[in-house]
């Protein structure tokens, strides 16, 4: 399976990077005073990428699909074959995040720092050791601190002739001007449901009905569709978030539906960290030749504490992305509310959740649902700004009922 093929819908991305892999291929070869590989265009390379578009679209799929084109070793190359065979040593290393020349970088926490940051411009300035780049892949570029951008700027502006970064964001305004006017755009679009749908009855093998019903939840993205098709316990959680709706006839619904929204994305970072949190302590102990029972080694008590405030912190983001999560599945039953208010004939993302959307849609007019839609973006704002997730959550349920 060719490293492409996890893209989905994305056909104008796909051809974009498949013409700069072969011309870094060709770049390479050239450089070791071999025939270059047919096709190639320098021009058609550049060493930085900025990675945009809307969430699930796969911006990081696409980044992680270009760093095995690039490191491909397949011998068809030589015979204008596509870079990214997926089956190469240098495709299968750096899918499954083990190539030595491919940097990942993405933060548990809510920001990337600045020594973080330094540290992968210092790497940026070497040659590749075994591979045929240097790559680096910054899976949150918006999270970076404005001290780690500066460094970051660096590194871009004075690359390795053999360094490729690779910077994903939902949307180029998230990203410093300094460091976008130096880097390649691509924006991925939202890929249709039909094309989602049928990547899980391919990939995953699930039955064509359930894909269809998955792919319209997911809002064109590809990972919450997958997910919705083949877990139960989301595909629970969804129902019990589009349950708000019909609760929140009264104060005590709302708070009571506000309450359950914040304990479930509690449990799950809670649930998360039982297994994850447990096995880094256990592995940075092992490191340190910490035995059980016995005194701790030099240095690693702050080791621990600084661990420990890493998981605090990823904690802290797996309730916020939850509740994110939560949210656009409020605005997608709401926005259907709207479709069906107006008279439109397009298709509904919650299309099995057709009777409980009439039901709304019954229940007052369109200027309510817009007011409502309204309140539900105001709750992701409130979150984006730190305020206590239990205090924005009510406030949106109470506006949700008054309409």
């Amino acid at each position: 399976m060719a490293v492409w093929d996890d893209l989905v819908g994305q056909d104008r991305v796909v051809d974009q990077l498949t013409a700069a892999a072969r011309a870094a291929g060709a770049t390479v070869e050239a450089g070791r005073g071999a025939a270059p590989a047919q096709g190639g265009n320098a021009s058609l390379m550049t060493h930085a990428w900025l990675f945009t578009g809307p969430p699930g679209a796969g911006q990081v799929t696409a980044a992680r699909a270009f760093a095995a084109a690039l490191q491909c070793t397949s011998p068809d190359l030589a015979l204008g074959g596509t870079p990214g065979c997926g089956f190469c040593d240098g495709c299968h290393t750096v899918l499954a995040g083990s190539h030595a020349d491919v940097k990942y970088v993405r933060t548990d926490g809510l920001s990337i720092g600045v020594g973080d940051m330094r540290d992968l411009v210092l790497r940026a300035s070497s040659y590749p050791t075994g591979g045929r780049w240097s790559v680096i892949l910054v899976d949150a570029a918006h999270r970076l601190t404005e001290a780690a951008a500066n460094a970051l700027l660096k590194g871009v502006e004075e690359p390795s002739p053999r360094t490729v970064w690779l910077l994903c964001a939902p949307s180029v305004q998230d990203v410093l001007p300094t460091i976008r006017s130096r880097c390649r755009l691509l924006v991925l679009r939202t890929p249709a449901a039909e094309a989602v749908a049928d990547m899980l009855v391919r990939r995953d093998g699930v039955d064509p009905e359930t894909a269809r019903l998955a792919a319209l939840a997911g809002q064109g993205d590809v990972e919450r569709a997958r997910r919705l098709a083949v877990d139960e316990q989301a595909r629970t959680r969804r129902a019990e978030v589009l349950r708000i709706p019909l609760e929140v006839a009264d104060i005590g619904g709302c708070l009571t539906a506000a309450q359950r929204l914040v304990d479930t994305a509690k449990a799950d970072a809670e649930a998360l960290a039982e297994t994850q949190d447990a096995k880094e302590t256990d592995d940075l102990k092992a490191a340190y030749g910490a035995a059980e029972g016995g005194k701790a080694p030099r240095g690693m008590a702050g080791a621990v504490k600084e661990l420990e405030k890493r998981q605090k912190s990823r904690a802290t983001r797996t309730r916020r992305e939850t509740l994110g999560v939560a949210l656009l599945d409020l605005l997608g039953f709401y926005r259907d509310v709207l479709a069906i208010q107006l008279g439109s004939t397009g298709a509904l993302a919650n299309e099995d959740q057709r009777q409980a959307l009439n039901r709304v849609a019954q229940a007052g007019p369109a200027e309510g649902t817009l007011r409502r839609i309204e309140a539900v973006l105001a709750c992701r704002t409130a979150l984006d700004r730190n305020v206590d997730p239990l205090l924005a959550v009510e406030a949106m349920t109470v506006a949700l009922r008054a309409g």
